[in-house]
């Protein structure tokens, strides 16, 4: 007969996985819908049934030991056995759960949501939390099982997987260039209003004015928020450097010195290893390069 008292919680052992993968007790617990003080005393009750520490802090965060590996290891055929139990009694497919994806605004609202509307409609049982972050790959536990970045990715116990490139473009407003006219050459910047991100809050250098080599203009007019940009944008507040995917099949924005400047950059997914042998994950970054397959043309513009 199994004694089951002596064997580990299944629930501890689930709990353990979901803090492998989000790495914040945190977000574990608003992912659970449960408390820090609950995790943690989850976890530390999980310790004690298999005998010796399964998390131990970092510089990044919580990462697990030894002992936690192979519990995430069992806690993962778990999560197989469970998942696929639960579709067999609904009739149902067997993803569910929940994927919580950090993303750039932009191409967050143009590329990463549709692709998961259309996940979750194939996969209802499937939740679905996107935090907007223009950011750096995060060096710490980020709280989420897959961040979406622009520029390098360098980072240790990560996994990147490149999604595509895109292009920065220089575009002003038609009301704009009639009164202030179209700069002759890249040098006539100077002369005029430029929309682009607030530097001093940016940590993707590249997104900003002063990593463009373009001289400084008369006047700025920054936002966090690549939406203020392209509305300050249409709006005549400027010329601004704006990813062409967001405006190049838009009216209202006309290509300033399209020839002279441009600027290509990389969009990376980044994940952990135990977010990335999640079936919820791993349909995520599918559905995402699904939709950037099906709309390179626009990344490519």
């Amino acid at each position: 007969m199994v004694d089951f008292k002596r064997l580990p919680s299944p629930d501890d052992l689930l709990i353990l996985l979901t803090v492998a993968r989000l790495g914040r007790f945190n977000a574990v617990a608003e992912s659970l819908g449960t408390t820090h003080t609950t995790i943690s005393r989850r976890i530390l009750a999980l310790d004690r049934q298999l005998g010796g520490r399964t998390l131990e802090r970092s510089p990044q965060g919580w990462e697990l030991t030894a002992l936690g590996t192979e519990a995430v290891e069992a806690a993962e055929a778990i999560e197989t056995s469970l998942g696929a139990l639960s579709s067999r009694i609904a009739h149902d497919d067997a993803l569910s759960g929940l994927a919580r994806v950090s993303t750039p605004d932009g191409f967050g609202s143009r590329f990463v949501t549709p692709a998961l509307i259309r996940l979750q409609r194939d996969h209802p049982r499937l939740n679905i939390e996107i935090f907007s972050a223009t950011r750096k790959v995060s060096q710490n536990r980020s709280g989420v099982d897959l961040e979406v970045v622009v520029g390098r990715t360098e980072i240790a116990n990560a996994d990147p997987i490149f999604l595509t490139n895109y292009f920065l473009r220089l575009y002003a407003s038609p009301g704009y260039l009639a009164e202030r006219g179209m700069p002759a050459g890249l040098e006539d910047i100077r002369h005029h209003s430029f929309v682009s991100y607030v530097e001093s809050a940016l940590q993707v250098s590249e997104l900003g004015h002063r990593s463009s080599q373009l001289p400084m203009p008369v006047s700025t007019f920054q936002s966090t928020s690549i939406f203020a940009q392209v509305e300050a944008v249409a709006a005549g507040a400027g010329i601004g450097l704006l990813p062409s995917f967001m405006v190049a099949d838009a009216s209202g924005f006309v290509p300033v010195l399209p020839a002279e400047f441009h600027r290509q950059l990389p969009i990376w997914a980044v994940a952990r290893p135990e977010s990335l042998r999640s079936a919820a994950v791993q349909a995520v970054v599918g559905a995402i390069r699904r939709e950037i397959a099906e709309r390179a043309a626009a990344l490519a513009s």
